[in-house]
């Protein structure tokens, strides 16, 4: 007579998710728990790097990379974000890096399906040629240079360069959508008068009668300083933010909306006496201080910042801005909210408590 093996519910189990594991399966009643969230919770933390301790190191790079050793063709210290080591991004969606070209230096052309902004911090009379448009740049202007557009950057003037760079790379990355090629030459032909897209845009109420708005990206390519001061102090004679005070979004002049599906940018002043609410949404920041000095208060943490420093809010955190007592500061962001907006999941919330401001926990030390 054959012994028939008895097997406890135990073994049972474990045969059955070991089948599952063979067959590249999971049980969902076993990890429902770890996918559905009740809300969003970053490992991106909130971080800040300082201006007095990045400069000595941008200006190094100088003197160690040049554009092109060790095959490289931009000198850029991008920002890690502590929480996420493994991913070479500022946040979970964005990169964010300082660029540093010296007097007489070329950044060859290239292109890729990533989106870019570069924010000027230092110096003036460098340029980016965006598809044959020569945009010669100075501080406070933003560039932009939308997909699979060729760029190359050259600087002709007699001084180094700062720019922020912002990319949408960790996006597109995960998305796996990144294309990359260089252009067969050093640099792009200039095809257009400099300053073409300025010419045919920059008013943002009119376009040449003859074109029609093509693709998603912002026809303007140039946004000037000195136009975005100018807004910034006209409407801060009519209106603000409860939560930004005085705050701007760079749009797209054909639509109205942000400059790139998965990128956006906006300029804040904040005026001395002014204490703006917290408040939280989906969708990550990065901030770079453009003027002044202050404080903001990120999940219950607080960061000093002046001009030059860099920091993050991550998705769905807590966040208030404030200037120093009697001074007004600027902050310029790059920011993946047009991204959450076109899929939907787009969120905002007052914070309620204490009079709308958050207690603060810790200060950060850096």
């Amino acid at each position: 007579m054959i012994a028939i093996k008895q097997t406890t519910p135990v073994e049972e189990a474990q045969d059955y998710y070991r089948s599952l594991e063979q067959k590249h399966l999971v049980a969902l009643w076993d990890v429902q728990a770890s996918i559905l969230v009740k809300e969003p919770k970053s490992r991106a933390i909130p971080y800040l790097w300082r201006w007095k301790d990045l400069l000595p190191l941008v200006e190094r790079s100088g003197e160690l990379a040049p554009p092109l050793q060790w095959g490289a063709e931009r000198r850029v210290l991008g920002f890690i974000n502590p929480g996420l080591p493994e991913r070479y991004g500022a946040t979970h969606t964005l990169w964010a890096g300082f660029q540093y070209l010296m007097p007489g230096e070329v950044a060859p052309a290239h292109r890729h399906s990533v989106a870019a902004i570069r924010f000027v911090i230092q110096g003036k009379g460098a340029f980016t040629t965006v598809d044959g448009d020569r945009c010669v740049m100075g501080p406070g202007d933003l560039v932009l240079t939308p997909p699979w557009t060729w760029h190359d950057h050259g600087n002709e003037s007699d001084e180094p360069m700062i720019w922020l760079d912002g990319l949408d790379l960790q996006l597109v990355a995960d998305l796996e959508g990144v294309f990359y090629e260089m252009f067969p030459k050093e640099t792009q032909p200039l095809t257009k008068p400099v300053g073409d897209s300025e010419r045919r845009y920059s008013l943002g109420q009119l376009r040449p009668s003859w074109e029609k708005s093509v693709g998603p990206f912002s026809p303007l390519l140039h946004y000037r300083w000195e136009q975005t001061a100018e807004a910034l102090r006209r409407l801060a004679t009519v209106a603000a933010s409860p939560f930004d005070d005085v705050a701007m979004e760079y749009i797209n002049p054909h639509t109205g909306g942000p400059i790139m599906p998965t990128l956006g940018c906006g300029i804040q002043l904040l005026r001395p006496g002014v204490r703006p609410r917290a408040h939280r949404h989906t969708g990550s920041v990065v901030y770079l201080v453009f003027a002044g000095s202050g404080v903001s208060v990120i999940n219950g943490q607080r960061f000093d910042w002046t001009k030059g420093d860099l920091f993050v809010v991550p998705t769905w955190a807590w966040h208030e801005h404030a200037s120093a007592p009697g001074r007004e500061e600027m902050l310029f962001s790059v920011q993946d909210r047009p991204a959450m907006e076109a899929l939907g999941l787009s969120r905002e919330q007052a914070y309620e408590e204490h009079d709308g401001h958050q207690p603060v926990s810790s200060v950060f030390e850096g």
